[in-house]
């Protein structure tokens, strides 16, 4: 069968996103009922995106806002377009900036950096609340009691870096919802789909999170030095998260899509 070399790339990865993720609902157990083909295709698309095929040229290398004192956004969003199975825009960074910590409930997702390269750290969360067998470590500050509330137990799964020739970054209701995305050595961009997108009145709210640090406890309960060790490597990926407002440094701005027009 002939090559549709006609129609753009970025319209090709807007049709298939919305057959991929047509009629996707996250399951209560954590599976995620993806058509495993289809999926395979639209990361197959999404891969061989680049900065050219949207008409984005990378960007000279300046500081980000926060870390200049200026007003401007440390990060910015192009918006192609949004239907109720899924949203797909290009985000900004300028040299240094950061997308803080943040969840994506109940959603999937594709992160394809464009130009430049980022860091990405990719957290799942072991519970969502806290029970009453569950007992908190000591935090370094300590925590004030309202903010128990707010403790998310976690496990630090990748801490990865990507450019445009890699792979996009993958996420799912259950796996990598969380993260943090750092831009590395200068400005960088990033194609994005989530699939369905943030709509806080079906409960899909973006929360933002910072990363506690512990303090080591002094028992032992008679425990030889080997299986202190041996537990300390269990643990050592497992992470408190303290979900806390929209970070003061961080606010995203907008730009105009320059690329071609997508109908979904």
């Amino acid at each position: 069968m002939p090559r549709d070399n006609k129609t753009p790339l970025i319209q090709k990865i807007a049709k298939q996103a919305h057959i991929t993720f047509k009629g996707f609902k996250a399951s209560a157990n954590g599976d995620n009922n993806l058509v495993e083909d289809k999926h395979s295709e639209l990361i197959s698309l999404v891969t061989a995106a680049r900065a050219a095929d949207l008409k984005i040229s990378p960007r000279k290398t300046k500081p980000s806002s926060a870390a200049a004192g200026l007003q401007n956004p440390p990060v910015t969003y192009m918006h192609i377009c949004e239907t109720e199975v899924f949203s797909m825009g290009v985000f900004l960074l300028r040299a240094g900036a950061s997308i803080p910590l943040h969840d994506h409930p109940g959603m999937n997702g594709m992160l394809k950096v464009l130009y430049g390269k980022v860091n990405v750290r990719c957290f799942d969360k072991i519970e969502d609340n806290l029970t009453v067998s569950t007992v908190p470590p000591r935090f370094e500050p300590p925590l004030a009691p309202f903010q128990v509330a707010s403790l998310r137990r976690s496990v630090l799964r990748s801490v990865i870096e990507y450019s445009e020739t890699s792979g996009p970054c993958l996420l799912t209701p259950v796996q990598d919802n969380l993260h943090q995305i750092d831009a590395v050595e200068g400005p960088a961009a990033f194609l994005d789909i989530l699939a369905p997108p943030y709509n806080p009145d079906d409960e899909r709210d973006c929360h933002y999170y910072k990363v506690l640090q512990t303090v080591a406890g002094g028992e032992t309960d008679g425990k030889s030095n080997e299986e202190q060790k041996g537990e300390e490597t269990d643990k050592e990926k497992e992470a408190w998260l303290l979900e806390v407002p929209q970070p003061e440094d961080f606010w995203c701005g907008g730009e105009h899509y320059p690329g071609p027009t997508v109908s979904v």
